[in-house]
């Protein structure tokens, strides 16, 4: 009889609380990673990934690889921009700077569209730059910031790009799984995620979704790395039904099982459970009067970025290891220029933990001596 793992309630934006039967799909016979036994698991999951976002295996496809989601960011850019193209990008967060950070690592052309952290971006001036760049070859956005929980019009935007001849990439890591997403519906070309967000699994394992008849074409695209190259990566999949390179073996069993706990609760469902989380999430920012760094109308509902009080004893690095200590994980923010901490409706967990937490988090202010309910000077 398999034994209960201790539980952790982790509020940072990933990896996410997870099921005892996902840390155990782990634990398998010692297998080579090229036996047809352990390549035959990845065929039915890359359809699945593919399904939960609504999307049909025939027309969509879903790549593999082994890192953490930054690497599907890297794949997704350098491989899928055609010689004499070059890529536009809205920039209103951590993660979409990530972006640029990695555009400007492969030195390619992109055009930058910076728009505020802290609201929706105006789709009129991204329209105006795609009217003045003829060339470009894909729009990247990211879906949900998680740096500061600010929920981007991805439908809109991918409309946009496809109105103006180019296709729309969506970093949709911490949205994947979680907000419902039907690549049809919300004109999106390809997506991505990791199993630690969504799915509810473990680190190691990243995807990208995306049209397999663009992924074709890119083929013929610059090559700019070896290792991360979508092309590469699918067509040896197509070819073989295995990873090119050495794949992270118990993380994919875990994702197996993630998976399938994603079907069985259901996309409505899960959507349902996070809603309950974040609303409890709330419920204690608002009795303890603390204030958000975005209004609620333009977050997603997965992630609240919570300003630091106006409190001379204010510590996070405190809070943090008081909560941490009797199982709770909060994580700082990453907002330019404002101190925040972040609270987040990932993974396995429902309204009671967070209610738990709430408890614990007002006994470590009163520990270091915050005033509850917090003030703010402004």
């Amino acid at each position: 009889m398999q034994e209960s793992v201790k539980r952790n309630v982790l509020l940072n934006p990933g990896p996410s609380t997870t099921t005892d039967s996902v840390k155990y799909a782990q634990v398998v016979p010692d297998i080579c990673p090229r036996e047809k036994e352990f390549a035959s698991i990845m065929a039915p999951m890359r359809d699945d990934l593919v399904r939960i976002v609504h999307g049909d295996p025939k027309e969509y496809t879903a790549v593999l690889f082994c890192g953490s989601g930054t690497i599907c960011i890297d794949v997704v850019l350098n491989s899928l921009l055609a010689e004499g193209k070059k890529a536009l990008v809205v920039n209103n967060g951590s993660y979409s700077q990530r972006a640029c950070d990695v555009l400007t690592a492969y030195h390619m052309p992109f055009v930058e569209v910076k728009q505020p952290v802290d609201t929706t971006p105006d789709l009129d001036v991204i329209e105006a730059v795609l009217k003045d760049n003829p060339d470009v070859g894909y729009v990247y956005m990211t879906f949900h910031e998680t740096g500061s929980g600010l929920l981007n019009p991805v439908r809109e935007v991918g409309a946009l790009a496809h109105k103006y001849g180019a296709f729309f990439i969506t970093d949709s890591t911490s949205a994947y799984a979680m907000i419902p997403i039907n690549v049809y519906e919300d004109n999106i070309d390809f997506c991505m995620a990791s199993a630690q967000k969504g799915i509810q699994a473990m680190t190691g394992l990243s995807y990208v979704i995306g049209r397999r008849d663009i992924v074709e074409a890119s083929k013929d695209f610059p090559v700019r790395s070896y290792y991360c190259n979508l092309y590469l990566q699918y067509e040896y999949f197509e070819t073989t039904g295995e990873m090119h390179f050495t794949p992270p073996v118990q993380t994919i069993y875990a994702a197996r099982q993630g998976i399938k706990e994603y079907f069985e609760e259901g996309e409505s469902a899960k959507w349902a459970r996070h809603q309950r989380v974040m609303a409890a999430i709330r419920q204690g920012i608002d009795r303890l009067g603390l204030k958000e760094a975005l209004k609620r109308e333009v977050q997603s509902g997965l992630v609240a970025a919570v300003r630091y009080p106006d409190d001379p004893a204010w510590d996070f690095e405190k809070v943090h290891d008081y909560c941490y200590e009797r199982g709770f994980t909060i994580y700082p923010g990453k907002m330019q220029g404002a101190g925040t901490f972040r609270l987040c409706a990932l993974g396995a967990l429902d309204e009671e933990d967070i209610v738990a937490f709430w408890e614990v988090f007002e006994q470590a202010l009163v520990a270091i001596g915050v005033s509850a309910p917090v003030t703010y000077t402004e």
